[in-house]
């Protein structure tokens, strides 16, 4: 068994599972802390339940890596934009400010996220030294959307908002970068081994527009971490036979599948880069047989690649804590 970080470097053929949104909703653990802790925010920058939560899932199924519990939106949130999280309706965000964005500094950006950086810190030291910490951002498109309110409905972004005011747009990316590469560089200085990506609303993108708003603000951002030798995960959610392209010239250390990928296309199309992923998390929620053959035909689909074992996305908060351990268990037998 070697640490995601050596399998991300080398780009291994060796066994790695962990999960997206492992530490979470779906624990019985969590759930307590959560009950106790109702601004979601606030237990983000609790340092100490921070990494209480993150160390959850390694207890309980010994994966080979933690991810940092925390939250893409943390970006938003220390750039003075207030964001609330609301049951049964997810993140709200306070009406974007071009003025007060523009208003903001690196220190007063790291001082507001410190918390997360102690949590990381935290991890780290209890965490096997052989297991990788797994420290993350929300790609700058993603985030763009969540700050202009832009994002209409799951499969949709109001376009206008962002075609209108192109200029300022462009301007946000710029500063959106520089904030990230700093937030990446305190996740590494605080013991952070691997950095993951999230574009998950990069399938809304328009064609035409995918290297303006994704492959060059990724690019930059892998570059970063590349100069910074920190291995870099990314996950282009929703860009179909895009990510062909995407991989071409973002040139990740690994891409994560989203469930929509059909495993052998990614075989035959991505190469010289570690797949991860592409389980449909639902199918967590269905037979246990049904849950056992899709993970089988990915693993026979990727058997001679470097792949780590992941979904296609988060964790379900209706997943079944058991069915898990025994996908796991599965996936270790294979």
């Amino acid at each position: 068994m070697s640490s995601l970080k050596e399998i991300l470097k080398n780009k291994k053929i060796c066994k790695s599972v962990w999960f997206m949104r492992q530490a979470g909703r779906y624990l019985p653990e969590f759930r307590k802390i959560r009950s106790q802790n109702q601004n979601f925010i606030d237990l983000c920058l609790n340092s100490e339940l921070s990494s209480e939560i993150s160390l959850q899932p390694i207890r309980r199924y010994d994966l080979d890596s933690a991810i940092i519990f925390s939250d893409i939106l943390m970006v938003p949130y220390a750039l003075n934009q207030k964001v609330e999280f609301v049951e049964d309706k997810g993140p709200v965000l306070e009406e974007f400010n071009y003025k007060n964005f523009l208003n903001n500094d690196n220190i007063s950006f790291t001082q507001k996220l410190h918390p997360v950086y102690k949590a990381i810190q935290k991890t780290r030291q209890k965490l096997d030294k052989e297991k990788s910490l797994i420290g993350f951002i929300g790609a700058p498109w993603t985030l763009l959307t969540y700050m202009l309110g832009a994002k209409e409905r799951k499969k949709k972004v109001d376009y206008k908002k962002i075609k209108t005011k192109e200029f300022e747009v462009n301007l946000i990316l710029d500063k959106l970068n520089d904030y990230l590469c700093a937030h990446i560089e305190n996740q590494i200085d605080a013991g952070a081994d691997v950095i993951q990506i999230f574009d998950s609303w990069a399938g809304l993108i328009l064609p035409e527009d995918l290297p303006e708003y994704c492959y060059t603000p990724n690019s930059k951002i892998v570059n970063f971490c590349k100069e910074k030798k920190i291995p870099v995960v990314c996950f282009p959610k929703g860009l179909n036979k895009n990510y062909k392209e995407f991989n071409k010239i973002v040139k990740p250390d690994a891409i994560s599948l989203d469930y929509e990928i059909d495993p052998v296309w990614a075989k035959q199309n991505l190469t010289n880069v570690v797949l991860q992923g592409g389980l449909n998390p639902k199918l967590l929620l269905s037979s246990e047989k049904e849950v056992l053959n899709c993970a089988k035909k990915y693993l026979d689909t990727f058997k001679n690649l470097p792949y780590i074992f992941n979904l296609g996305h988060g964790l379900l908060p209706e997943t079944d804590p058991d069915k898990v351990s025994r996908l796991i268990k599965f996936y270790r037998e294979y």
